[in-house]
């Protein structure tokens, strides 16, 4: 059982070594008008494959996004939000 366990561990290793650091990207988030829009900005953004959280500011306009970097963009964020209605660009 221990050799088992022993070699399935060793089998996985290097996908532990090549996930990548996750990355945050801010977005400036345009036309959001009601406390409905930010619920829309974070469904969009959740559905982008590699992203592992989304928190969106109404008061600032802003999007803080968690991703991981093999998987997608901030291209492909700001993609995700301009296409559900919410033009934004990487807060600088």
């Amino acid at each position: 059982m221990r050799k088992s366990l022993a070699t399935l561990m060793i089998a996985f290793m290097p996908f532990a070594v090549s996930a990548a650091t996750p990355k945050t990207a801010v977005l400036d988030v345009q036309n959001m008008t009601c406390s409905l829009c930010p619920v829309t900005v974070k469904k969009s953004l959740e559905h982008v494959p590699g992203v592992s959280q989304a928190r969106v500011d109404f008061e600032k306009k802003t999007a803080t996004v968690r991703f991981d970097p093999d998987k997608t963009t901030a291209a492909a964020l700001i993609k995700a939000t301009t296409d559900a209605g919410y033009p934004s660009t990487e807060h600088k």
